[in-house]
Protein backbone atom coordinates (compact mmCIF):
# COMPACT_ATOMS: atom_id res chain seq x y z
CA UNK A 1 0.00 0.00 0.00
CA UNK A 2 1.33 3.48 -1.03
CA UNK A 3 1.45 6.45 1.36
CA UNK A 4 -1.97 7.96 1.56
CA UNK A 5 -1.32 11.76 0.39
CA UNK A 6 -3.61 13.46 2.55
CA UNK A 7 -4.59 15.83 5.63
CA UNK A 8 -5.09 13.32 8.52
CA UNK A 9 -7.58 15.41 10.44
CA UNK A 10 -10.05 16.01 7.30
CA UNK A 11 -12.88 13.80 7.08
CA UNK A 12 -13.92 12.76 3.79
CA UNK A 13 -18.15 11.93 3.54
CA UNK A 14 -19.64 9.70 0.96
CA UNK A 15 -23.55 9.22 1.06
CA UNK A 16 -25.06 6.82 -1.57
CA UNK A 17 -28.32 7.72 -2.06
CA UNK A 18 -29.57 5.15 -4.03
CA UNK A 19 -28.29 1.81 -6.52
CA UNK A 20 -26.82 -0.27 -3.52
CA UNK A 21 -29.57 -2.60 -3.10
CA UNK A 22 -31.19 -2.91 -6.98
CA UNK A 23 -29.75 -2.58 -10.69
CA UNK A 24 -30.12 1.41 -11.52
CA UNK A 25 -30.63 4.48 -9.31
CA UNK A 26 -27.32 5.02 -8.94
CA UNK A 27 -26.50 8.54 -6.90
CA UNK A 28 -23.57 9.06 -4.56
CA UNK A 29 -22.78 12.15 -3.06
CA UNK A 30 -19.53 13.20 -1.70
CA UNK A 31 -19.47 16.19 0.58
CA UNK A 32 -16.51 17.65 2.04
CA UNK A 33 -16.94 21.07 4.03
CA UNK A 34 -19.03 23.44 2.41
CA UNK A 35 -18.64 21.56 -1.20
CA UNK A 36 -21.28 18.52 -2.61
CA UNK A 37 -20.22 16.71 -5.81
CA UNK A 38 -22.88 14.29 -7.15
CA UNK A 39 -22.07 11.28 -9.16
CA UNK A 40 -24.55 10.00 -11.37
CA UNK A 41 -28.42 10.66 -10.98
CA UNK A 42 -29.93 7.36 -12.75
CA UNK A 43 -33.59 6.16 -12.65
CA UNK A 44 -34.77 2.63 -11.92
CA UNK A 45 -37.47 0.60 -13.86
CA UNK A 46 -40.77 -0.50 -11.51
CA UNK A 47 -41.07 -3.81 -9.94
CA UNK A 48 -44.13 -6.05 -11.05
CA UNK A 49 -45.68 -5.04 -7.75
CA UNK A 50 -45.67 -1.32 -8.25
CA UNK A 51 -49.28 -1.25 -10.78
CA UNK A 52 -49.08 1.52 -12.80
CA UNK A 53 -45.67 3.20 -12.40
CA UNK A 54 -43.62 4.45 -15.08
CA UNK A 55 -40.31 4.88 -13.55
CA UNK A 56 -38.54 5.20 -10.29
CA UNK A 57 -35.78 8.33 -9.06
CA UNK A 58 -34.46 8.45 -6.39
CA UNK A 59 -34.67 10.58 -3.22
CA UNK A 60 -33.06 13.76 -2.75
CA UNK A 61 -34.41 14.76 0.38
CA UNK A 62 -30.66 15.42 1.93
CA UNK A 63 -29.61 17.67 -1.71
CA UNK A 64 -32.57 19.81 -1.15
CA UNK A 65 -31.76 20.33 2.81
CA UNK A 66 -28.07 21.06 1.74
CA UNK A 67 -28.76 22.81 -1.72
CA UNK A 68 -25.82 25.81 -1.47
CA UNK A 69 -23.47 23.15 -1.21
CA UNK A 70 -24.51 21.46 -4.26
CA UNK A 71 -21.49 21.78 -6.68
CA UNK A 72 -22.46 19.96 -9.45
CA UNK A 73 -23.49 16.47 -11.52
CA UNK A 74 -20.27 14.64 -12.50
CA UNK A 75 -21.89 11.57 -14.73
CA UNK A 76 -19.56 8.71 -15.28
CA UNK A 77 -21.86 7.36 -18.81
CA UNK A 78 -25.29 7.78 -20.83
CA UNK A 79 -27.30 4.85 -19.36
CA UNK A 80 -30.68 5.61 -18.25
CA UNK A 81 -29.88 3.95 -14.34
CA UNK A 82 -27.18 6.90 -14.26
CA UNK A 83 -28.67 9.60 -16.27
CA UNK A 84 -32.07 9.08 -16.66
CA UNK A 85 -33.62 11.12 -13.20
CA UNK A 86 -31.60 14.09 -14.12
CA UNK A 87 -34.38 16.06 -15.48
CA UNK A 88 -36.83 15.17 -12.49
CA UNK A 89 -34.18 15.90 -9.97
CA UNK A 90 -32.99 19.13 -11.64
CA UNK A 91 -36.11 21.25 -11.05
CA UNK A 92 -35.41 20.69 -7.10
CA UNK A 93 -31.49 20.52 -7.43
CA UNK A 94 -30.07 23.09 -10.25
CA UNK A 95 -26.96 22.52 -10.82
CA UNK A 96 -24.49 22.40 -13.30
CA UNK A 97 -23.98 18.81 -15.21
CA UNK A 98 -20.32 17.88 -16.26
CA UNK A 99 -19.87 14.58 -18.52
CA UNK A 100 -18.01 13.59 -21.67
CA UNK A 101 -19.23 14.51 -25.30
CA UNK A 102 -21.92 11.84 -26.09
CA UNK A 103 -23.21 11.37 -22.92
CA UNK A 104 -24.21 15.27 -22.55
CA UNK A 105 -25.68 14.21 -26.15
CA UNK A 106 -28.25 12.12 -24.33
CA UNK A 107 -29.15 14.84 -21.74
CA UNK A 108 -29.51 17.56 -23.61
CA UNK A 109 -32.28 15.20 -24.99
CA UNK A 110 -33.84 14.74 -22.02
CA UNK A 111 -33.46 18.39 -20.69
CA UNK A 112 -35.54 18.64 -24.18
CA UNK A 113 -38.05 17.29 -23.62
CA UNK A 114 -38.81 18.02 -20.51
CA UNK A 115 -37.82 22.18 -21.20
CA UNK A 116 -35.00 22.17 -19.22
CA UNK A 117 -32.25 22.85 -21.99
CA UNK A 118 -32.54 27.01 -21.36
CA UNK A 119 -32.03 26.78 -17.19
CA UNK A 120 -29.38 23.68 -17.04
CA UNK A 121 -25.88 24.56 -17.65
CA UNK A 122 -24.17 21.74 -19.09
CA UNK A 123 -19.91 21.29 -20.11
CA UNK A 124 -18.73 18.35 -21.99
CA UNK A 125 -15.81 17.08 -20.24
CA UNK A 126 -12.72 15.37 -22.17
CA UNK A 127 -11.69 12.11 -20.72
CA UNK A 128 -8.38 12.78 -19.45
CA UNK A 129 -9.83 16.31 -18.27
CA UNK A 130 -10.23 17.52 -14.80
CA UNK A 131 -12.33 20.39 -13.60
CA UNK A 132 -12.60 21.85 -9.76
CA UNK A 133 -16.06 21.77 -8.04
CA UNK A 134 -15.61 23.87 -4.78
CA UNK A 135 -13.38 21.38 -2.57
CA UNK A 136 -12.91 18.63 -5.19
CA UNK A 137 -10.99 17.98 -8.32
CA UNK A 138 -12.85 15.22 -10.75
CA UNK A 139 -10.59 13.83 -13.24
CA UNK A 140 -12.16 11.85 -15.84
CA UNK A 141 -10.40 8.25 -16.59
CA UNK A 142 -11.25 6.67 -20.13
CA UNK A 143 -13.25 2.80 -19.55
CA UNK A 144 -14.47 0.99 -22.21
CA UNK A 145 -18.52 0.04 -21.72
CA UNK A 146 -21.61 -0.55 -23.63
CA UNK A 147 -22.17 2.59 -24.56
CA UNK A 148 -19.41 4.99 -25.59
CA UNK A 149 -17.63 7.75 -23.95
CA UNK A 150 -18.11 5.71 -20.43
CA UNK A 151 -15.64 7.26 -17.77
CA UNK A 152 -13.96 6.65 -14.50
CA UNK A 153 -13.62 9.19 -12.14
CA UNK A 154 -10.98 9.94 -9.65
CA UNK A 155 -11.96 12.47 -6.95
CA UNK A 156 -9.55 14.43 -5.47
CA UNK A 157 -10.29 15.74 -1.92
CA UNK A 158 -7.76 17.37 1.09
CA UNK A 159 -9.13 13.96 2.76
CA UNK A 160 -7.40 11.77 -0.31
CA UNK A 161 -8.11 10.36 -3.80
CA UNK A 162 -11.53 8.51 -4.19
CA UNK A 163 -11.75 6.07 -8.11
CA UNK A 164 -14.89 5.62 -8.97
CA UNK A 165 -15.01 3.90 -11.88
CA UNK A 166 -18.79 4.02 -13.44
CA UNK A 167 -20.13 0.93 -15.19
CA UNK A 168 -17.18 -0.56 -16.85
CA UNK A 169 -15.24 -3.52 -18.28
CA UNK A 170 -11.38 -3.51 -20.24
CA UNK A 171 -11.85 -4.09 -23.69
CA UNK A 172 -8.73 -3.89 -25.82
CA UNK A 173 -10.46 -3.97 -29.12
CA UNK A 174 -13.51 -1.32 -28.61
CA UNK A 175 -15.46 -0.76 -31.96
CA UNK A 176 -15.60 2.99 -31.10
CA UNK A 177 -12.58 5.07 -29.61
CA UNK A 178 -9.44 3.56 -27.54
CA UNK A 179 -9.07 0.87 -25.04
CA UNK A 180 -9.79 1.42 -21.51
CA UNK A 181 -6.93 4.22 -19.91
CA UNK A 182 -5.38 1.22 -17.64
CA UNK A 183 -1.80 3.33 -17.21
CA UNK A 184 -3.80 6.02 -16.04
CA UNK A 185 -5.33 3.91 -13.40
CA UNK A 186 -1.95 3.05 -12.54
CA UNK A 187 -0.24 5.93 -12.15
CA UNK A 188 -3.08 7.36 -9.82
CA UNK A 189 -2.66 3.99 -7.81
CA UNK A 190 1.13 5.43 -7.39
CA UNK A 191 -0.35 8.48 -6.15
CA UNK A 192 -2.01 6.53 -2.98
CA UNK A 193 -5.29 5.75 -3.61
CA UNK A 194 -7.96 6.76 -0.78
CA UNK A 195 -10.85 4.77 -1.18
CA UNK A 196 -11.98 2.31 -4.64
CA UNK A 197 -15.53 2.35 -5.52
CA UNK A 198 -15.72 -0.54 -7.91
CA UNK A 199 -19.04 -1.99 -10.14
CA UNK A 200 -19.95 -5.18 -9.10
CA UNK A 201 -22.60 -6.39 -11.52
CA UNK A 202 -20.23 -8.92 -12.63
CA UNK A 203 -18.26 -9.78 -9.94
CA UNK A 204 -19.64 -13.42 -9.32
CA UNK A 205 -18.63 -14.29 -13.01
CA UNK A 206 -15.09 -15.76 -13.26
CA UNK A 207 -12.68 -14.91 -16.09
CA UNK A 208 -13.04 -11.88 -18.08
CA UNK A 209 -15.87 -10.59 -20.01
CA UNK A 210 -15.31 -11.08 -23.82
CA UNK A 211 -14.47 -7.84 -26.15
CA UNK A 212 -17.89 -6.19 -27.94
CA UNK A 213 -15.79 -6.94 -31.24
CA UNK A 214 -16.65 -10.29 -30.67
CA UNK A 215 -20.28 -9.80 -31.42
CA UNK A 216 -19.65 -8.19 -35.16
CA UNK A 217 -18.34 -11.98 -35.99
CA UNK A 218 -21.25 -13.34 -34.54
CA UNK A 219 -23.56 -10.99 -36.39
CA UNK A 220 -21.51 -11.65 -40.13
CA UNK A 221 -22.24 -15.42 -39.52
CA UNK A 222 -25.91 -15.33 -38.45
CA UNK A 223 -26.42 -12.73 -41.54
CA UNK A 224 -24.53 -15.11 -44.16
CA UNK A 225 -26.64 -18.15 -43.13
CA UNK A 226 -30.25 -16.12 -43.33
CA UNK A 227 -29.07 -14.67 -47.00
CA UNK A 228 -32.77 -15.43 -48.04
CA UNK A 229 -34.51 -13.77 -45.15
CA UNK A 230 -35.51 -10.87 -43.77
CA UNK A 231 -34.08 -9.73 -40.09
CA UNK A 232 -35.18 -8.21 -37.61
CA UNK A 233 -32.78 -7.48 -34.09
CA UNK A 234 -33.39 -6.36 -30.94
CA UNK A 235 -30.65 -4.55 -28.62
CA UNK A 236 -30.69 -2.29 -25.91
CA UNK A 237 -31.07 1.45 -27.35
CA UNK A 238 -28.55 2.79 -26.15
CA UNK A 239 -25.36 0.11 -27.19
CA UNK A 240 -24.21 2.82 -29.90
CA UNK A 241 -21.48 -0.06 -30.85
CA UNK A 242 -23.82 -2.65 -31.41
CA UNK A 243 -25.73 -0.89 -33.44
CA UNK A 244 -22.87 0.74 -35.01
CA UNK A 245 -21.66 -3.72 -35.58
CA UNK A 246 -25.15 -4.05 -37.39
CA UNK A 247 -25.26 -1.36 -39.77
CA UNK A 248 -21.61 -2.83 -40.78
CA UNK A 249 -22.98 -6.00 -41.40
CA UNK A 250 -26.17 -5.13 -42.63
CA UNK A 251 -24.07 -2.79 -45.65
CA UNK A 252 -21.57 -5.71 -46.26
CA UNK A 253 -24.44 -7.91 -47.32
CA UNK A 254 -26.08 -5.20 -49.04
CA UNK A 255 -29.04 -4.82 -46.90
CA UNK A 256 -31.37 -1.66 -45.80
CA UNK A 257 -31.55 -0.67 -42.46
CA UNK A 258 -34.93 0.82 -40.59
CA UNK A 259 -34.86 1.53 -36.89
CA UNK A 260 -37.54 1.46 -35.21
CA UNK A 261 -38.43 2.46 -31.12
CA UNK A 262 -38.34 5.92 -29.71
CA UNK A 263 -35.34 5.58 -27.77
CA UNK A 264 -33.72 4.05 -30.55
CA UNK A 265 -34.14 6.64 -32.93
CA UNK A 266 -33.65 9.28 -30.14
CA UNK A 267 -29.76 7.58 -29.95
CA UNK A 268 -28.49 6.66 -33.06
CA UNK A 269 -29.72 10.38 -34.18
CA UNK A 270 -27.82 11.75 -31.60
CA UNK A 271 -24.71 9.31 -31.72
CA UNK A 272 -24.34 10.22 -35.77
CA UNK A 273 -24.66 13.43 -34.84
CA UNK A 274 -21.51 13.85 -32.64
CA UNK A 275 -20.03 11.27 -35.00
CA UNK A 276 -20.17 8.24 -32.23
CA UNK A 277 -21.76 5.87 -35.38
CA UNK A 278 -20.82 6.02 -38.82
CA UNK A 279 -23.61 5.07 -41.24
CA UNK A 280 -23.20 4.46 -44.93
CA UNK A 281 -24.74 6.57 -47.41
CA UNK A 282 -28.09 4.78 -48.69
CA UNK A 283 -28.36 2.32 -45.50
CA UNK A 284 -30.30 3.53 -43.49
CA UNK A 285 -34.27 3.96 -44.67
CA UNK A 286 -37.72 5.24 -42.96
CA UNK A 287 -39.39 2.42 -41.21
CA UNK A 288 -42.34 3.76 -43.72
CA UNK A 289 -40.48 2.59 -46.90
CA UNK A 290 -40.62 -1.17 -45.77
CA UNK A 291 -42.89 -1.89 -48.16
CA UNK A 292 -40.64 -0.52 -51.24
CA UNK A 293 -38.00 -3.32 -50.51
CA UNK A 294 -37.85 -7.03 -50.63
CA UNK A 295 -37.95 -8.65 -47.11
CA UNK A 296 -34.59 -10.55 -47.80
CA UNK A 297 -32.73 -7.36 -48.21
CA UNK A 298 -33.65 -5.08 -44.64
CA UNK A 299 -32.65 -5.47 -41.32
CA UNK A 300 -34.75 -3.43 -38.97
CA UNK A 301 -33.00 -2.49 -35.62
CA UNK A 302 -35.52 -2.29 -32.64
CA UNK A 303 -36.19 -1.75 -29.16
CA UNK A 304 -37.36 -4.76 -27.19
CA UNK A 305 -34.65 -7.05 -26.52
CA UNK A 306 -36.31 -6.59 -22.83
CA UNK A 307 -39.91 -7.98 -23.39
CA UNK A 308 -41.16 -4.53 -22.36
CA UNK A 309 -45.03 -4.57 -23.08
CA UNK A 310 -45.01 -0.72 -25.40
CA UNK A 311 -41.85 -1.56 -27.07
CA UNK A 312 -41.59 -1.72 -30.40
CA UNK A 313 -41.06 -5.76 -30.81
CA UNK A 314 -43.39 -6.81 -28.06
CA UNK A 315 -45.96 -4.80 -30.21
CA UNK A 316 -44.92 -6.47 -33.39
CA UNK A 317 -45.19 -10.01 -31.71
CA UNK A 318 -48.64 -8.97 -30.75
CA UNK A 319 -49.80 -8.22 -34.21
CA UNK A 320 -50.86 -4.42 -33.05
CA UNK A 321 -47.38 -2.68 -34.62
CA UNK A 322 -48.84 -0.60 -37.13
CA UNK A 323 -45.91 -0.50 -39.90
CA UNK A 324 -44.37 -4.43 -39.38
CA UNK A 325 -45.94 -7.56 -39.32
CA UNK A 326 -44.57 -11.02 -38.33
CA UNK A 327 -43.66 -13.20 -40.96
CA UNK A 328 -42.69 -17.37 -41.02
CA UNK A 329 -39.84 -15.43 -43.15
CA UNK A 330 -38.55 -13.41 -40.77
CA UNK A 331 -35.17 -13.98 -38.28
CA UNK A 332 -35.10 -12.64 -35.17
CA UNK A 333 -31.97 -12.19 -33.19
CA UNK A 334 -32.37 -10.62 -29.38
CA UNK A 335 -28.74 -8.97 -29.31
CA UNK A 336 -29.31 -8.96 -25.30
CA UNK A 337 -29.58 -10.94 -21.80
CA UNK A 338 -32.39 -10.47 -19.70
CA UNK A 339 -31.65 -8.39 -17.23
CA UNK A 340 -33.03 -9.99 -13.75
CA UNK A 341 -36.88 -10.12 -13.09
CA UNK A 342 -37.10 -9.53 -17.00
CA UNK A 343 -36.96 -13.55 -17.71
CA UNK A 344 -40.72 -14.33 -18.01
CA UNK A 345 -41.86 -11.08 -19.77
CA UNK A 346 -38.59 -11.97 -22.91
CA UNK A 347 -39.76 -15.88 -22.54
CA UNK A 348 -43.38 -14.36 -24.02
CA UNK A 349 -41.97 -12.52 -26.55
CA UNK A 350 -40.10 -15.19 -27.88
CA UNK A 351 -43.01 -17.31 -27.52
CA UNK A 352 -45.64 -15.40 -29.61
CA UNK A 353 -42.75 -14.79 -31.90
CA UNK A 354 -42.29 -18.63 -32.95
CA UNK A 355 -46.64 -19.31 -32.69
CA UNK A 356 -45.68 -17.16 -35.78
CA UNK A 357 -43.21 -19.47 -37.61
CA UNK A 358 -40.36 -16.92 -37.08
CA UNK A 359 -37.20 -17.95 -36.34
CA UNK A 360 -35.65 -16.39 -32.87
CA UNK A 361 -32.01 -16.42 -32.06
CA UNK A 362 -31.03 -15.21 -28.60
CA UNK A 363 -28.26 -17.16 -27.47
CA UNK A 364 -24.30 -16.22 -27.73
CA UNK A 365 -25.37 -12.38 -29.26
CA UNK A 366 -24.35 -10.45 -26.65
CA UNK A 367 -21.48 -9.88 -24.69
CA UNK A 368 -21.44 -7.82 -20.99
CA UNK A 369 -20.87 -4.13 -20.55
CA UNK A 370 -19.46 -5.00 -17.41
CA UNK A 371 -16.36 -6.40 -15.73
CA UNK A 372 -15.58 -9.93 -14.59
CA UNK A 373 -13.83 -11.15 -11.48
CA UNK A 374 -10.22 -10.71 -13.48
CA UNK A 375 -10.86 -6.85 -14.36
CA UNK A 376 -12.11 -6.67 -10.91
CA UNK A 377 -8.70 -7.82 -9.98
CA UNK A 378 -7.07 -5.96 -12.72
CA UNK A 379 -8.25 -2.68 -11.71
CA UNK A 380 -7.79 -3.69 -7.98
CA UNK A 381 -3.69 -4.36 -8.19
CA UNK A 382 -3.39 -1.08 -10.60
CA UNK A 383 -5.38 1.42 -8.21
CA UNK A 384 -3.99 -0.40 -4.78
CA UNK A 385 -6.77 1.23 -2.82
CA UNK A 386 -7.07 1.13 1.31
CA UNK A 387 -10.08 1.28 1.31
CA UNK A 388 -12.62 -1.22 -0.82
CA UNK A 389 -16.35 0.21 -1.06
CA UNK A 390 -18.31 -2.06 -3.67
CA UNK A 391 -21.20 -0.50 -5.77
CA UNK A 392 -23.72 -1.30 -8.56
CA UNK A 393 -25.47 -4.18 -7.54
CA UNK A 394 -27.29 -6.06 -5.60
CA UNK A 395 -26.14 -7.40 -1.79
CA UNK A 396 -25.04 -10.59 -3.24
CA UNK A 397 -22.70 -8.85 -6.53
CA UNK A 398 -21.37 -6.63 -3.98
CA UNK A 399 -20.16 -9.49 -1.28
CA UNK A 400 -18.69 -11.41 -4.16
CA UNK A 401 -16.41 -8.17 -4.99
CA UNK A 402 -16.05 -8.18 -1.42
CA UNK A 403 -14.23 -11.43 -1.75
CA UNK A 404 -12.20 -10.31 -4.30
CA UNK A 405 -10.97 -7.63 -2.27
CA UNK A 406 -10.36 -9.88 0.49
CA UNK A 407 -8.30 -12.49 -1.77
CA UNK A 408 -5.71 -9.13 -3.05
CA UNK A 409 -5.12 -8.48 0.88
CA UNK A 410 -7.03 -5.81 1.86
CA UNK A 411 -8.11 -6.71 5.42
CA UNK A 412 -12.07 -7.53 5.95
CA UNK A 413 -12.27 -4.43 8.10
CA UNK A 414 -11.31 -2.34 5.13
CA UNK A 415 -14.07 -3.47 2.68
CA UNK A 416 -17.10 -1.29 3.51
CA UNK A 417 -20.53 -2.94 2.68
CA UNK A 418 -22.84 0.44 2.69
CA UNK A 419 -26.23 0.89 2.07
CA UNK A 420 -28.17 3.46 0.64
CA UNK A 421 -28.28 6.34 3.30
CA UNK A 422 -25.33 5.80 5.02
CA UNK A 423 -23.30 8.69 5.94
CA UNK A 424 -19.21 7.02 5.55
CA UNK A 425 -17.04 8.95 6.75
CA UNK A 426 -13.39 8.65 5.81
CA UNK A 427 -10.08 9.49 7.57
CA UNK A 428 -6.51 8.18 7.02
CA UNK A 429 -7.61 7.14 10.57
CA UNK A 430 -10.65 5.68 10.28
CA UNK A 431 -13.50 4.58 7.89
CA UNK A 432 -17.02 4.48 10.08
CA UNK A 433 -20.89 5.07 9.33
CA UNK A 434 -21.89 8.03 11.53
CA UNK A 435 -25.42 8.72 10.21
CA UNK A 436 -28.22 7.81 7.99
CA UNK A 437 -29.93 10.27 5.58
CA UNK A 438 -33.19 9.71 4.20
CA UNK A 439 -33.33 7.72 0.74
CA UNK A 440 -35.45 5.81 -1.16
CA UNK A 441 -37.82 5.71 -4.74
CA UNK A 442 -40.00 8.50 -5.57
CA UNK A 443 -42.68 6.96 -8.22
CA UNK A 444 -42.70 9.03 -11.54
CA UNK A 445 -46.83 7.97 -12.99
CA UNK A 446 -47.49 9.71 -16.18
CA UNK A 447 -47.15 13.82 -14.80
CA UNK A 448 -47.17 13.16 -11.40
CA UNK A 449 -43.69 12.99 -9.43
CA UNK A 450 -43.83 11.97 -6.45
CA UNK A 451 -47.61 11.94 -6.32
CA UNK A 452 -48.38 8.39 -5.72
CA UNK A 453 -46.74 6.88 -2.59
CA UNK A 454 -46.52 3.37 -1.09
CA UNK A 455 -50.77 3.64 0.20
CA UNK A 456 -51.62 4.51 -3.43
CA UNK A 457 -49.72 1.56 -4.46
CA UNK A 458 -51.37 -0.60 -1.63
CA UNK A 459 -54.62 0.71 -3.08
CA UNK A 460 -53.91 -0.45 -6.47
CA UNK A 461 -53.09 -3.36 -4.88
CA UNK A 462 -56.21 -4.45 -3.14
CA UNK A 463 -57.84 -3.40 -6.30
CA UNK A 464 -56.07 -5.43 -8.86
CA UNK A 465 -56.44 -8.34 -6.13
CA UNK A 466 -59.85 -8.12 -4.78
CA UNK A 467 -61.56 -5.11 -7.13
CA UNK A 468 -64.22 -2.86 -5.80
CA UNK A 469 -67.40 -2.50 -4.66
CA UNK A 470 -68.99 0.71 -3.94
CA UNK A 471 -72.36 1.31 -1.51
CA UNK A 472 -74.70 4.71 -3.37
CA UNK A 473 -77.64 5.67 -0.98
CA UNK A 474 -79.01 8.92 -0.79
CA UNK A 475 -80.34 10.53 2.91
CA UNK A 476 -82.71 13.18 3.63
CA UNK A 477 -81.00 16.33 4.87
CA UNK A 478 -81.62 16.99 8.74
CA UNK A 479 -83.82 13.89 9.30
CA UNK A 480 -81.38 11.45 8.14
CA UNK A 481 -84.26 9.38 6.21
CA UNK A 482 -83.15 6.94 3.36
CA UNK A 483 -84.63 8.67 0.14
CA UNK A 484 -83.12 5.94 -2.11
CA UNK A 485 -80.55 3.31 -2.52
CA UNK A 486 -78.73 1.34 -1.13
CA UNK A 487 -77.49 0.58 -4.41
CA UNK A 488 -74.51 -1.79 -4.91
CA UNK A 489 -72.13 -1.59 -7.97
CA UNK A 490 -69.10 -3.63 -8.09
CA UNK A 491 -66.34 -3.83 -10.25
CA UNK A 492 -63.37 -6.48 -10.55
CA UNK A 493 -65.01 -8.29 -7.63
CA UNK A 494 -67.75 -10.85 -8.95
CA UNK A 495 -69.82 -10.86 -12.28
CA UNK A 496 -72.70 -9.80 -11.06
CA UNK A 497 -75.52 -11.37 -13.42
CA UNK A 498 -73.83 -14.79 -11.88
CA UNK A 499 -73.33 -14.13 -8.45
CA UNK A 500 -77.54 -13.32 -7.55
CA UNK A 501 -77.69 -14.93 -4.11
CA UNK A 502 -74.22 -13.37 -3.28
CA UNK A 503 -76.01 -9.60 -4.23
CA UNK A 504 -79.36 -10.26 -2.54
CA UNK A 505 -77.97 -11.45 0.85
CA UNK A 506 -75.46 -8.06 0.56
CA UNK A 507 -78.23 -6.28 0.15
CA UNK A 508 -80.23 -7.46 3.07
CA UNK A 509 -77.25 -6.89 4.82
CA UNK A 510 -77.30 -3.23 4.36
CA UNK A 511 -80.65 -3.04 4.80
CA UNK A 512 -80.37 -4.70 8.06
CA UNK A 513 -77.83 -2.25 9.13
CA UNK A 514 -79.51 0.52 8.60
CA UNK A 515 -82.24 -0.30 10.23
CA UNK A 516 -80.30 -1.18 13.34
CA UNK A 517 -78.62 2.43 13.01
CA UNK A 518 -81.95 3.95 12.88
CA UNK A 519 -83.31 2.36 15.66
CA UNK A 520 -80.50 3.91 17.51
CA UNK A 521 -81.17 7.12 16.15
CA UNK A 522 -77.90 7.49 14.35
CA UNK A 523 -77.66 10.01 11.50
CA UNK A 524 -74.08 10.85 11.51
CA UNK A 525 -72.66 10.15 7.95
CA UNK A 526 -69.29 9.14 9.23
CA UNK A 527 -71.10 6.43 11.60
CA UNK A 528 -73.35 5.30 9.40
CA UNK A 529 -70.32 4.56 6.46
CA UNK A 530 -68.30 2.74 8.77
CA UNK A 531 -70.92 0.75 10.18
CA UNK A 532 -72.33 -0.39 6.37
CA UNK A 533 -68.66 -1.10 5.37
CA UNK A 534 -67.59 -3.21 8.59
CA UNK A 535 -70.92 -5.56 8.32
CA UNK A 536 -70.67 -6.12 4.30
CA UNK A 537 -66.98 -6.47 4.52
CA UNK A 538 -67.39 -9.26 7.13
CA UNK A 539 -70.54 -10.61 4.89
CA UNK A 540 -68.06 -10.90 2.15
CA UNK A 541 -65.57 -12.32 3.42
CA UNK A 542 -67.63 -14.99 5.48
CA UNK A 543 -69.05 -15.89 1.63
CA UNK A 544 -65.76 -15.63 -0.38
CA UNK A 545 -62.80 -15.26 1.21
CA UNK A 546 -62.30 -11.74 -0.96
CA UNK A 547 -61.59 -8.47 0.68
CA UNK A 548 -62.49 -5.81 -1.76
CA UNK A 549 -62.14 -2.39 -1.51
CA UNK A 550 -65.54 -0.85 0.08
CA UNK A 551 -66.81 2.58 -1.22
CA UNK A 552 -69.54 3.89 1.14
CA UNK A 553 -70.95 7.37 -1.34
CA UNK A 554 -73.58 8.92 1.08
CA UNK A 555 -75.41 11.86 -1.60
CA UNK A 556 -77.73 14.49 0.79
CA UNK A 557 -80.41 16.41 -0.37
Amino acid sequence: MNKLNMDPDSKLRIIPLGGLEQIGLNITAFEYGDSIIVVDCGLAFPEDDMLGIDLCIPDVTYLKENLDKVKGFVITHGHEDHIGALPYILREVNAPIYATKLTIGLINRKLEEHGLLKTTKRKVIRNGQSINLGQFRIEFIKTNHSIADASALAIYSPAGIVVHTGDFKVDYTPVYGDAIDLQRFGEIGKKGVLALMCDSTNAERQGFTNSERTIGRIFDTLFSEHAGKRIIVATFASNVDRVQQIINTAHKYERKVMVEGRSMVNVIETAQELGYIQIPEDTLMEIDQIRNIPEEKTVIITTGSQGESMAALSRMAQNIHKKVTIKPNDTIIFSSNPIPGNEKAVSKVINELEAKGAEVIFQDVHVSGHACREEIKLIYSLVKPYYSIPVHGEYRQRHAQAEIAAELGIPHERILMLHSGDVLELSAGEARVTDHVQTGSVYVDGLGVGDVGSVVLRDRQRLADDGVVVIVMTLEKGTGQILAGPEIVSRGFVYVREADELMEDAYDVLEDTLEELQDKGVTDWSKIKAALKDNLSEYIWRSTKRRPMLLPIIMEV
